[in-house]
């Protein structure tokens, strides 16, 4: 038997659905079936090159919905598809409205080794299925000819004709077509037609970042800990850390950790740094980033702001990258 194409389904637009072929944006997410889409979409046997499909519908999701548990989830039958000799690659429709934490804790939690052997191409659209003109079969199409591409490895998110480094890519406009960015070096290839031209290297793996957190700041539960971000603007007195901080009410988790979305160089309004640092009295973890949506936050010189870990990563994140820390992994 030929290596095969793993398809796994998770929702979102490019399984949507309008009740007007011209309505782009009243439509519900995760309506069609991945095995419906993948039928109705032409020219995918010759994309394909020889190799045979596998479709699963791992969940069926908006992925505004989504939960760390739908994370476990997908990792679990990546990481099995990845595992199997007669799979070649994995392709993964996904939402697009939080595509970029899910690739992010897919690139930090599968194993190195597998990524290194093959290709992980998520894909998505920003129309629904039911479009006049819908963008999903060619993203489709495209992440189809990533995975079979020969010597391809790594997590990689598929839009629009181009090949983004999942690690690094990031959604950056509500509606256009192609509303993602991977930064400076996040451009891994593009897909011209039917050819895939790669640009770069294949993306690296992910390693979890240096924060030195004390053992006694990692939870010992079996969940991921709760962890929630907090904007610096101007007026930022702190109220909100202190809410958070408060005694939960009606059985809702305690805050483990905070992230700091910083203004600029992760720099805080000096009413929101002593709430934040009562926080960490408190022994809960604090890192900052910054909410500028390109760039990252770089230590001063002085030493100043020192107390809250930098995360060379956005917001969301680098939330992801501490929960991960707190619960251990």
């Amino acid at each position: 038997m030929a290596d095969s194409i793993a398809f796994l389904g998770t929702g979102g637009t490019i399984a949507g659905s309008a009740s007007s072929p011209q309505d782009n944006l009243s439509y519900t997410s995760g309506q069609v079936a991945l095995g419906d889409l993948l039928t109705a979409l032409p020219g995918l046997t010759e994309r394909l090159g020889g190799h045979g499909r596998v479709v699963e519908q791992v969940f069926q999701e908006d992925s505004k919905d989504l939960d760390p548990g739908h994370w476990e989830t997908l990792a679990a039958r990546v990481a099995h598809f990845l595992s199997d000799t007669q799979v070649r690659g994995v392709v993964i429709t996904h939402g697009t409205d939080t595509l970029e934490e899910t690739a992010y804790f897919l690139a930090r939690t599968l194993p190195a080794h597998l990524l290194a052997a093959k290709p992980v191409a998520i894909t998505c659209a920003m129309r629904p299925a039911t479009s006049l003109w819908p963008d999903g079969p060619q993203n489709l199409r495209d992440a189809a000819v990533l995975a079979c591409t020969h010597q391809a490895h790594g997590l990689m998110v598929v839009c629009q004709g181009q090949v983004l480094d999942g690690a690094q890519v990031q959604k950056n406009h509500p509606y256009q077509l192609n509303p993602f960015d991977a930064g400076e070096y996040g451009l891994v290839a593009v897909v011209e037609e039917t050819q895939l031209r790669l640009l770069g290297g294949w993306p690296p793996p992910v390693q979890a970042c240096a924060l030195g957190l004390p053992a006694g700041d990692r939870a010992a539960v079996t969940t991921f800990p709760r962890v929630e971000i907090v904007f610096n603007h101007n007026g930022a007195d702190g109220a909100i850390v202190r809410a958070l901080c408060a005694r939960p009410l009606r059985g809702d988790a305690p805050v483990r950790g905070i992230v700091l979305a910083g203004t600029g160089n992760g720099t805080v309004h000096r009413g929101l740094q002593a709430a934040l640092r009562e926080a960490q009295s408190q022994g809960i973890a604090v890192v900052r980033t910054t909410r500028c949506a390109r760039g990252r936050v770089l230590a001063r010189a002085d030493g100043r702001g020192e107390e809250f870990p930098i995360l060379a990563l956005s917001p969301v994140k680098a939330r992801i990258e501490l929960m991960l820390q707190l619960a251990g992994r």
